[in-house]
């Protein structure tokens, strides 16, 4: 039996960590010192490159010489006598298209798997998300070994099976080049967004599934009716994520095949690259740069518009 005056005490220790804690929160010169220093490097890592990227982008300009003022030319000139840019554009559809069909209902589906309690669901879902730990250049690294046309494990594979007239340079042949390179892209990612559908339906009150068990509806039915309308805002963060993150891919494209061959994997933000630092057009760059900040943006804002129209008319 606990003794009435540590009772009394534990309350009065709750009560006043409860007041001290709304006396902070009221506290605006509190709230002040604890964001300031997080809100300086935000600001210095990201507002400010972007103000400067956008300042650069009116202006032709290598780096080192004077700064010719051009307006909005460079932003003309991406659209109107860019085609490499363009086809990065049609290469960064083709890659958000296929992270959203292949990677998020594979997401899905293993979160809600994992959720209903199967034998071993610690163990899955830590294998899953290993991948996500792993440096992006590392799986790069290890995909083209992969793909490697003379002694990779896929072309060999192939070969043992009888199929040698499907192996080929992957990551060398223009037609199959992005498609092999969004392989890692999806297989690296495909435990993040597990692992956040795997909480949003595990957050799901059992006496929901329960009740649609007893009115009779089977597996199927309680998941397309019960569970993943009640993950919509869950998935429209991942849908988010995934379409930003295909938006600015970088890492694994420029280790795996630097854009090429002849841009047939080229992204936005590779060719920027090559742009800013190979070709020395900082103007030029700074105005692709800008861009790819616009059009997550604005794509950003038009998915938000379309979870919303959902949610009213569900």
């Amino acid at each position: 039996m606990i003794p009435g005056s540590r009772i009394n005490n534990t309350a009065r220790y709750l009560l006043g960590g409860e007041n001290l804690l709304e006396k902070i929160l009221s506290d605006r010169k509190a709230i002040l010192v604890f964001v300031l220093p997080a809100f300086i490097i935000f600001c210095g890592i990201v507002i400010l490159p972007m103000f400067i990227s956008t300042y650069y982008s009116a202006f032709k300009w290598d780096g080192i010489g004077e700064k010719i003022f051009i307006g909005l030319a460079n932003y003309s000139k991406l659209f109107l006598n860019n085609s490499n840019f363009l086809k990065s554009l049609g290469n960064t559809v083709t890659l958000t298209l296929l992270t959203l069909l292949i990677q998020l209902p594979m997401a899905l589906l293993l979160g809600i798997i994992l959720a209903t309690g199967i034998k071993g669901e610690a163990f899955f879902r830590t294998v899953y998300f290993i991948p996500v730990m792993l440096s992006a250049v590392v799986i790069g690294h290890l995909f083209r070994r992969i793909y490697d046309p003379n002694f990779g494990l896929l072309n060999v594979l192939l070969q043992n099976i009888g199929l040698e007239s499907w192996a080929r340079p992957w990551l060398g042949d223009m037609d199959t080049a992005l498609y092999a390179a969004t392989v890692p892209i999806i297989w690296q990612w495909i435990g993040y967004h597990m692992l956040l559908l795997y909480a949003a339906a595990k957050s799901i009150p059992q006496e929901l599934r329960d009740a649609a068990k007893i009115d009779g509806a089977n597996a199927f039915q309680t998941s397309f009716q019960i569970v993943i309308p009640l993950m919509t805002p869950v998935l429209k963060i991942c849908v988010i994520m995934l379409i930003i993150g295909s938006l600015r891919e970088f890492d694994m494209i420029f280790t795996m095949t630097g854009g090429g061959p002849a841009h047939a994997s080229e992204m936005p933000s590779t060719l920027m690259i090559s742009t800013l630092f190979s070709k020395y057009q900082y103007g030029y760059g700074s105005s692709m740069a800008v861009f790819i900040v616009l059009e997550c943006l604005i794509l950003t804002v038009i998915i938000q518009k379309i979870f919303k129209t959902a949610d009213v008319t569900y």
